[in-house]
Formats: structure tokens, sequence, C-alpha cells
């Protein structure tokens, strides 16, 4: 199926690596352990925050739903956005279109 988009991959990645970035314990999608985490420097963090971010995207479209550490990321396809989300929270919403 896919998750279709209009924006600019690449403007759609910025926006969603940002926002699971913010969730704290984002890290741990990728099996890390905390001291893992903190072990790594700014840009590894980053590049590590980026490949969750795009294998989230491409994940959404075969599952509209994916736990991120103790988040949230949900495909809505009839109104075109991803929505990231802690508890009861929406932190991010990321327009498609």
């Amino acid at each position: 199926m896919g998750v279709r988009h209009a924006r600019e991959y690449a403007d759609i990645l910025k926006e969603l690596t940002e926002a699971v970035s913010a969730i704290e314990d984002s890290y741990t999608f990728f099996e890390m352990e905390a001291g893992e985490w903190a072990a790594l420097g700014e840009e590894d963090r980053r590049e590590v925050m980026e490949a969750l971010a795009d294998d989230v995207f491409f994940g959404l479209g075969e599952q509209p739903v994916i736990a991120v550490g103790s988040g949230e990321i949900t495909y809505h396809p009839k109104h075109h956005v991803i929505e990231v989300s802690q508890g009861d929270n929406v932190t991010r919403m990321v327009r498609l279109v």
C-alpha cells in the first residue's frame, strides 16, 4: 500500500525525525539500552533518529500504528497526516500534502 504523500520526502523525513526525537525513549525501537544511547555523540544520535523516522514512514504503509518507545506513530490516510503521540497527548502532526 505505502504512505501516500505529495510533499517532498526529504521535508517529511526531517519533520518526522524531529517528532520521533522528541519521544524520550524512542531509541528503544532499535532495542538500545539507555547507556548505549547516552554513549552516542550528537551526530550519531541524529543519524539513528533519521533511520528510525525512515523505518517508521515505510512501516506505516503496512501497519497504520507503530509503537516507538513510550510513544505511538499513526498514519491517517484520509487526513493525509502522520500523528505522533505520547500517552493521550498528540505531540506532532506531520502533513503529507
